[in-house]
């Protein structure tokens, strides 16, 4: 059987099969649950109230951190960037829509590694915007508030 050529010495040729059967299916419920809004690039008329520079106080583990996040339009396409005292400008340029707020995703670099970040922004009954930053796949997790700055006159 061509099967056990390839198998691992010590499975069995069912335990490929289930191996084989498991990796299969994770990737296709995966990506039949991948929501369409995060393959559809948002337009400045969907993101318009998000446009414009932010400043997010937020509280995680580890104590409070301060972030400035920027969303603005290059070339016609929504784009973003943020920074704080403990990471430098990195550049932001996947954007989606939920049905209230706002979701960035972008990585970054950490002692060799890289990170997976997501911020998320959602506009509360109270006028406030809660802020929510997942590093690393939730792994660490900052929450807080994003105001928005003043612009210049």
């Amino acid at each position: 059987m061509a099967v056990a050529a390839v198998a691992e010495p010590g499975l069995t040729t069912q335990e490929v099969d289930v191996i084989r059967t498991t990796l299969v299916s994770t990737v296709l419920v995966a990506t039949l649950l991948a929501p369409a809004s995060a393959l559809a690039q948002v337009t400045a008329a969907d993101v318009a109230s998000f446009l414009g520079d932010w400043t997010l106080e937020m509280q995680g583990p580890n104590g409070p951190g301060t972030f400035n996040l920027s969303v603005k339009v290059e070339d016609d396409k929504v784009v973003g960037e943020i920074s704080s005292d403990a990471l430098p400008l990195q550049k932001i340029a996947s954007i989606s829509k939920t049905d209230k707020g706002l979701v960035l995703n972008y990585s970054f670099p950490w002692e060799g590694n890289s990170i997976d970040s997501v911020v998320s922004l959602t506009p509360g009954i109270d006028g406030k915007v809660a802020a929510q930053i997942d590093f690393a796949g939730g792994a660490y997790t900052m929450t807080g508030t994003a105001t928005k700055k003043e612009k210049a006159k």
